[in-house]
């Protein structure tokens, strides 16, 4: 399991299910990297725009012993991303084809 993750609120109340919820997909991680080291996913609020509802953003960090892997969920036109539970889901997504790659390239055959 993977332990040295931190999960940081920016502008949002925390929540244990907020908190929980992240702690799954990070623990689904390893299945994607056996080489993952630490890392840390940060939950934005940053707009609160009256025209385009306030949309979430999520990034993440990732620190295995090959690469670093980044991603920045700030998608301000997407209106999937009212919904906090949808951007941790889709910064995730991104973050496992990320680390499926880093994977490939690094495997000991």
């Amino acid at each position: 399991m993977i332990s040295d993750f931190q999960i940081l609120f920016h502008k949002i109340d925390h929540s244990h299910a907020l908190a929980h919820a992240v702690q799954k997909r990070i623990n689904k991680l390893e299945r994607f990297c056996d080489h993952i080291m630490s890392g840390r996913v940060v939950l934005d609020s940053p707009h609160n725009c009256h025209l385009k509802g306030k949309v979430y953003s999520v990034s993440i960090e990732i620190h295995t012993a090959f690469k670093e892997v980044i991603v920045n969920q700030e998608q301000h036109n997407n209106h999937a991303h009212e919904d906090l539970y949808i951007a941790i889901r889709d910064a995730f997504d991104v973050a496992e084809r990320q680390l499926t790659s880093v994977n490939k390239k690094h495997r000991i055959e």
